[in-house]
């Protein structure tokens, strides 16, 4: 097998400051600024518990705030910030945020991805069709469509969406949701930036959003390395240790 698991102790060893003390020997940094950029039914907000982490690792992070609309504008909104940065970046990615980075990360800036619970199509792919293969996660019938946009109700939200949170802070994060494009998941990528640029990825195991079955078979695909976390759809939030970690270790080019 290709792919390289990384366990979640080992990434907690790992987990040290990327600026060590003098006379302290530690692998130089290869990127010291991160983007985040967040999925659907989601805005930047769903960063939070991960960005104090990595600033107190000295790291430069921005958040993409995503309109959802079209491919073509989350994609614009995160060139937008990538031109922002001063050297190499780690390009972050949660849910639809895969595909986003997936296009995005071709930028000569980026020199690492990092796919949580992620989409990762290939160039021109059609993702919906290969989704199809696998389980359909329970959160799918909990979408709700209007005026062209769609949401999940809440009770998708709080049980299929983020169901290792604490219920009132799960409905909160329902209030704040980003609405999305009806048309958005049919949209198809024109690079594949995981074929030319080393990939990490944080499979969800308790994911009821994402079938955990398609995200590890897009780790294998992209030769990711790899960690799995006991987790609903939003590791970034309800895990955030480990999903720092291992952006911490991207930074690092390990």
């Amino acid at each position: 097998m290709n792919r390289h698991i990384l366990t979640v102790t080992l990434l907690a060893c790992q987990a040290i400051p990327i600026f060590a003390n003098a006379g302290e020997e530690t692998a130089a940094p290869r990127a010291h600024n991160v983007v985040l950029v967040h999925g659907a039914y989601a805005d930047g907000s769903s960063w939070s518990e991960i960005i104090p982490l990595l600033q107190r690792a000295g790291l430069n992070v921005t958040a993409v705030q995503n309109p959802l609309t079209s491919l073509a504008d989350d994609v614009e909104a995160t060139r937008r910030v990538l031109a922002l940065q001063d050297g190499p970046t780690v390009l972050v990615g949660h849910s639809w945020a895969g595909t986003v980075i997936s296009e995005a990360g071709v930028d000569p800036k980026v020199s690492a991805l990092v796919y949580v619970a992620a989409r990762a199509p290939d160039a021109g792919e059609d993702y919906s069709a290969l989704a199809a293969k696998f389980p359909a996660p329970p959160a799918s019938a909990g979408l709700v469509r209007s005026d062209g946009f769609a949401q999940l109700n809440e009770a998708a939200f709080v049980r299929d969406f983020a169901g290792d949170l604490d219920p009132d802070r799960a409905r909160a994060l329902y209030a704040v949701q980003g609405r999305i494009s009806v048309t958005l998941f049919a949209s198809r990528t024109t690079q594949a930036a995981w074929k030319t640029k080393p990939a990490w990825y944080a499979v969800s195991t308790q994911d009821r959003t994402t079938s955990t079955e398609l995200e590890r078979f897009l780790a294998n695909r992209m030769k990711a390395k790899t960690i799995e976390v006991n987790s609903s759809h939003v590791s970034l939030l309800s895990h955030p240790q480990e999903i720092a970690d291992l952006i911490l270790t991207a930074a690092r080019g390990r």
